[in-house]
């Protein structure tokens, strides 16, 4: 599809774009960040509605200020509390809190959707999926920023039923769907859709039924156009079909392979490929392996052990090599000087699995280090030249006369401007 095409997928999504940057940021978002941060903790510490009640407060702040970014963070932290504490009839109803709030962003409705769809795989039971499922198709029901959203709920309730023996009922509830109608869903998720609406009826041996959704789709629709192949992509790549298997193995290489300049590839081309593959937009429909390519976007320390039980690879042994060269290069980035102590105990590995890490790592030029064992210090950093320093400070000199001579210039302007005299002393 050229960017130039004009459809309803792209003037909505252009009509969002618009809306959220005429809309600057009112709110302190790393204070907002901090303060979520902290009844986060607060809610495992047990104390899960005292948090909620802080997190609603910071919400209805960045709601009235209509800061977008502000309540969006807002509202997926109530849903994030409300998840880790395991309380999911409590999930349901905050859910059904925040849609309902007066003057409600659709971005943070939006966002909130999605974020507890992806809770739906994680649910301990059945009867809590279908719960929290029909939860959200009331609370998408009628909003054409979230219709895609409410189609893969129903689908996904129609497989359920249908796994249950009950192909009549899951008839019912995909027929409810008129994807048709969706100006925002790809070509391709539309005519799924309805073949599956239609085989749902054949299966119900409603044929009369099936022939009508049968004609809703042209037969000129099955003819692959050059460019088509992979058919239109829908409203932020939200598709009704799962993303393909081929992602989940690209998102294992990037992470697998090594961050520094190998015989293999360059650090760059490593850098390239893990930022491209994190803006997929395929990739939002799998928020673990999203989640699992920010870990190592973000310039920060990797607790092994915790990281260990969210990702359970069969390779284990290679995962845990790459946090700790993540970890590594993340240390030399912040640190010119710690102790092997603090070293081996921000790597969760003893003194000597550290020292052994680090020194590969030194030798294969990813970091610039140097281990006093006596001492028990790593420096981090390559040792400057005489001539070098000597550069640098004179760079550094002339960058410090140079802001003098601007301040100077605009002291003066003021002064003339205001007729101030300067005094002598």
């Amino acid at each position: 599809m050229a960017l130039s095409e004009f459809t309803a997928a792209n003037i909505h999504l252009d009509a969002d774009k618009q809306e959220e940057a005429s809309k600057k940021s009112t709110v302190d978002i790393t204070k907002l960040k901090a303060d979520i941060a902290v009844q986060l903790d607060v809610g495992k510490q047990g104390k899960v509605h005292e948090a909620l009640e802080a997190l609603l407060n910071l919400e209805k702040m960045s709601r009235l200020a209509e800061d977008i970014t502000a309540t969006r963070l807002s509202c997926t932290a109530v849903l994030e509390l409300c998840f880790e504490a395991k309380q999911w009839k409590l999930l349901e109803e905050q859910i059904l809190v925040l849609v309902k709030r007066r003057s409600q962003l659709k971005q943070a409705i939006q966002a909130l959707v999605r974020q507890a769809m992806g809770y739906l795989d994680q649910a301990p039971d059945k009867d809590t999926k279908v719960s929290l499922i029909k939860t959200l198709q009331a609370v998408t029901e009628g909003k054409i920023y979230v219709e895609i959203e409410r189609a893969r709920l129903t689908r996904r309730l129609a497989i359920m039923k249908e796994a249950e023996g009950n192909v009549a009922e899951a008839a019912d509830i995909l027929q409810e769907v008129p994807v048709e109608t969706f100006g925002a869903m790809a070509k391709t998720e539309k005519i799924a859709y309805i073949l599956e609406q239609v085989r749902l009826c054949l299966d119900k041996q409603d044929f009369v039924r099936a022939q009508i959704l049968s004609r809703k789709i042209s037969p000129r629709a099955f003819v692959e156009k050059k460019g088509e192949a992979k058919g239109e992509i829908g409203i932020e790549g939200t598709a009704i079909e799962a993303p393909e298997e081929e992602l989940k193995q690209i998102c294992w290489f990037v992470v697998l392979s090594p961050a520094f300049s190998t015989e293999q590839g360059s650090s760059s081309d490593h850098t390239t490929l893990l930022t491209t593959t994190f803006q997929d937009k395929k990739l939002s429909d799998l928020p673990t392996y999203k989640a699992l390519l920010n870990t190592f976007i973000n310039k920060e320390i990797i607790r092994w052990p915790q990281f260990q039980q969210q990702f359970n690879s069969k390779r284990l042994a290679d995962l845990q090599l790459r946090v700790v060269e993540h970890n590594v290069m993340v240390i030399a980035k912040y640190y010119t000087r710690i102790t092997t102590a603090r070293l081996s105990q921000l790597l969760d590995l003893s003194a000597a699995e550290a020292e052994r890490h680090l020194s590969e790592l030194v030798v294969s030029k990813a970091v610039s280090a140097k281990i006093d064992r006596p001492a028990g210090l790593v420096r981090f950093g390559a040792r400057q030249a005489p001539e070098d320093q000597l550069n640098a400070w004179a760079n550094n000199i002339g960058k410090l006369l140079g802001l003098v001579e601007k301040s100077c210039q605009q002291i003066s302007k003021e002064c003339m401007i205001y007729k101030v005299q300067l005094s002598s002393s």
